[in-house]
């Protein structure tokens, strides 16, 4: 009998799927998620403000790790030769990238995660630009309504 254990990929078959959005969108949700926390009391007291708190900063951080996670196999996994000579910032940049959303995990710093985005939107700039498909700045529609990078 075959036993099968849980397996978790993306992508070590070439399926050809990858959009930075998702690293995008992760980026966004930083910053909404450092402006809810500002929002609040300096010395939460209450149980209801520190479970607040506390789940804030936890998807903050679940969220800086998405955006490392979606950097990190668009950059391994489609990221070739051909795109790295057309572009050889991206390997900087993706280190940049894994370095800010770390001090987005580490930090309550709005600027972080505006850093962060503005980092994650120019990695989308590149990514679209092998394609050879143009993009542009769009104001997300959802808080923090941020510029975002998207095909046109």
């Amino acid at each position: 009998m075959i036993t099968i254990k849980d397996t978790y990929a993306h992508c070590d078959i070439p399926c050809a799927v990858y959009d930075p959005y998702t690293a995008q969108f992760a980026a966004l949700s930083i910053v909404r998620i450092l402006d809810l926390i500002e929002e609040m009391d300096d010395n939460p007291s209450s149980k209801a403000d520190l479970t607040r708190l506390a789940r804030l900063v936890s998807q903050k951080e679940e969220h800086a790790s998405e955006v490392k996670e979606a950097i990190r196999v668009i950059w391994g996994d489609y990221f070739k030769e051909p795109q790295i000579e057309k572009f050889p910032e991206i390997h900087d940049l993706t280190h940049s990238i894994m370095m800010t959303a770390s001090k987005c995990k580490q930090e309550l710093s709005r600027e972080n995660g505006v850093n962060l985005l503005e980092k994650v939107n120019r990695f989308a700039e590149i990514f679209w630009a092998t394609k050879d498909v143009e993009t542009q700045a769009k104001k997300a529609l959802n808080p923090p309504n941020l510029d975002i990078i998207s095909p046109t």
